[in-house]
C-alpha cells in the first residue's frame, strides 16, 4: 500500500537558481543582493567565477537531475502526486511557480528546500520568498524540517568521505585532516540563528563529529578534523566565521586533506569554484595532497530524503505519532520555526511556516 501523504497534494522543490548563459549572469547577481548596496563594478569581479565555466551555474542542471530522480522514487513507492520547482533569484522563480500550482488547483505543498541547515540566509529567507511569492487564495505551503541530521544525508556523507579517503596515497591517508566545509556567514547571523543562537556553526559541527566517529569505527583510524569555510563577502569590517579554507591549509599545513563539503547538497558554484578551484590549487601549491568528497547529490539515500520527510509530515499534521530520525548530538528538529528565529539582519519581514 502507498504512504498516506494527505493533506498534501503537491511537493514543492524550493532552492537558490543560477544563471544559464553568460549574458544572465550579472542580472542574476543583481536579485542575488538586492538592497545591499553593492556597485555593479563588484558584481562583475564576483560574476568572474560564473565566466570561467561559460557564464553558467550547475545548480538548476542538478535541480533538475534531482527532481527527476524524486518523481522516479515517489513513483516507485506508489505515491502519485506533482513535483514543483521554484528558486529564489532565478527562473524557475517561486512567485511564477506559485502561480502555476494555483492554476492547477493545488491546496497544499509541502516544502523541500535545498539547504540543510538553520540561519537566516538557509531557512528564513526562503520562507519570506514563500511568502511574498505566494498569490492570493494559493496553496497554503508548509516547509518540511531541517534535515542536516537525517540519515540520508549524514549516511551519504559518509560514504563520500570514506571514498575520498581511499582515493588519497595510502602512505599519507592515515594522517589525513578531514576538512569540513560549509558557506560563511556573518558571526552576527550565526549568532541569532535558530531560535537559542549559534544553531548554524552548532548544527555542522554535530553533523562533523558524527562523521569523524563513523569514519573512524570503518577505519579504525582518528583523523584530526575541522570546521572550515569558504565564500565570504561583504566588507571586510564585518566579521564571518572563520578560518577560511584556503587559510586552513596555509596554516595547518596537514600531510593529506579530504575536502568535506558538509554545507552543501550538490557541486554547485561554491563547490566547483571555492573547493574544487581554489583549494584544491592551494593544496598543490602547498605540496598537500588533497581530495574532495562527493556531495550527497543523486546519492539514492538523499534522493529518497523528501519523500521521506513528506510522509513523516503528513503524517504529523494528521496528528498521528511518527519516528523523527536523527543521527548525531543533536535531535530531530521542529516542523515550524519559533517566532523570531533566524531574524532578518535587516529588520522584520513577514514569513511562511513559522509559528
Amino acid at each position: 500500500m502507498a504512504p498516506d501523504v494527505s493533506p498534501y497534494d503537491a511537493l514543492l522543490l524550493v532552492s537558490f537558481g543560477g544563471p544559464e548563459k553568460p549574458e544572465d549572469v550579472v542580472p542574476f547577481l543583481e536579485n542575488v543582493t538586492r538592497g545591499r548596496g553593492i556597485p555593479r563594478e563588484r558584481l562583475e569581479e564576483v560574476g568572474e567565477h560564473y565566466f570561467l565555466f561559460g557564464g553558467r551555474s550547475p545548480i538548476n542542471d542538478q535541480n533538475r537531475a534531482f527532481l527527476d530522480a524524486m518523481r522516479a522514487d515517489l513513483a516507485a513507492a506508489g505515491i502519485d502526486i506533482p513535483v514543483y520547482w521554484g528558486n529564489r533569484n532565478w527562473d524557475p522563480y517561486l512567485a511564477d511557480t506559485l502561480a502555476q500550482m494555483k492554476a492547477d488547483g493545488i491546496t497544499r505543498a509541502a516544502c523541500f528546500v535545498t539547504s540543510a541547515y538553520s540561519s537566516y540566509s538557509s531557512c528564513r529567507q526562503y520562507r519570506e520568498n514563500l511568502f511574498d511569492s505566494r498569490p492570493d487564495d494559493g496553496p497554503v505551503l508548509d516547509k518540511l524540517r531541517h534535515y542536516f541530521n537525517h540519515p540520508g544525508f549524514v549516511e551519504a556523507n559518509v560514504d563520500a568521505t570514506l571514498a575520498a579517503l581511499a582515493d588519497l596515497p595510502s602512505d599519507v591517508r592515515d594522517d589525513a585532516h578531514l576538512v569540513f566545509v560549509t558557506h560563511s556567514i556573518p558571526t552576527g547571523m550565526n549568532d541569532s540563528s535558530g531560535p537559542k543562537g549559534g544553531a548554524y556553526a552548532a548544527q555542522h559541527r554535530s553533523v562533523m563529529t558524527e562523521i569523524v566517529q563513523r569514519v573512524r569505527d570503518e577505519t579504525g583510524r582518528p583523523h584530526t578534523h575541522e570546521l572550515v569555510y569558504c565564500s565570504r563577502s561583504g566588507p571586510p569590517s564585518v566579521p564571518w566565521l572563520e578560518p577560511d579554507v584556503n587559510d586552513y591549509l596555509d596554516e595547518r599545513r596537514p600531510p593529506a586533506a579530504v575536502l568535506v563539503p558538509i554545507g552543501f547538497v550538490s557541486d554547485h558554484m561554491e563547490v566547483i569554484y571555492d573547493l574544487d578551484t581554489e583549494a584544491l590549487a592551494t593544496a598543490e601549491k602547498l605540496d598537500i595532497p588533497c581530495v574532495r568528497a562527493a556531495t550527497a547529490g543523486l546519492d539514492p539515500r538523499f534522493v529518497a530524503l523528501p519523500r521521506q520527510l513528506l510522509v513523516e509530515r503528513a503524517a504529523v499534521e494528521r496528528g498521528q505519532e511518527v519516528p523523527r530520525p536523527a543521527l548525531g548530538s543533536l535531535p530531530a528538529l521542529w516542523d515550524r520555526c519559533a517566532e523570531g528565529c533566524c531574524p532578518n539582519p535587516r529588520g522584520d519581514r513577514p514569513a511562511l511556516c513559522g509559528a
